[in-house]
């Protein structure tokens, strides 16, 4: 889909979104499409260390953990207009996973902010996240190395902010910790980038 399409049509559906150019990475939100910029060498050196805990400690385990480009259908049933691509997810209930990606909400979302996409994931996608039942969802700040857990209970989020010195439980997996100061080694300091 080129940009000046996006105006042809009132909401977009998973259907639409399923046809449009590969070479551009969308999320679609409540029918409305959004390009996703590249990420930054932080943001990946985050996404792996993440991973990689959740990994290894899933070896053997029912639940999966995904990395991103992996699509979220989050309303597959009821008009499947919302359609996310977080940077990592945690679906325990094989039945939602398909070729395509998860049907319906997965158990933890982790989102890496990024300058284009804070708003994004910490409000619109935070709500949507909130309204579908993901249990669990993580927003990670590479600049300030803080984290924020938003914890699922009677249909509302409680949230836990951590730094970059703690070991924080995942709510949803008994006996898994994330060490943060794992999580963010390896970024690049302003001393580090030669291009800063």
């Amino acid at each position: 889909m080129e940009s000046g399409n996006l105006a042809l049509k009132k909401a977009y559906t998973y259907a639409d979104y399923a046809l449009w150019d590969s070479d551009i990475r969308w999320e679609l939100i409540d029918g409305i499409p959004y390009a996703m910029g590249a990420p930054t060498s932080d943001h990946q050196t985050i996404s792996g260390n993440f991973f990689a805990q959740l990994h290894n400690h899933l070896r053997g385990k029912t639940c999966r953990v995904f990395s991103a480009p992996f699509d979220v259908r989050l309303n597959y049933s009821k008009g499947d207009t919302t359609v996310v691509q977080p940077d990592l997810v945690v679906i325990c209930d094989r039945g939602k996973i398909d070729k395509s990606g998860c049907l319906g909400a997965p158990d933890m979302v982790v989102e890496i902010l990024s300058p284009s996409t804070a708003s994004l994931d910490t409000v619109k996608k935070f709500n949507k996240y909130m309204e579908a039942g993901v249990k669990e969802y993580w927003v990670v700040n590479p600049d300030t190395k803080a984290v924020h857990v938003h914890v699922l209970k009677e249909g509302a989020y409680v949230t836990g902010a951590y730094e970059d010195t703690d070991t924080v439980p995942v709510s949803i997996l008994p006996g898994c910790e994330i060490d943060l100061a794992e999580v963010f080694g390896g970024i690049l300091t302003e001393e580090d980038d030669p291009h800063a």
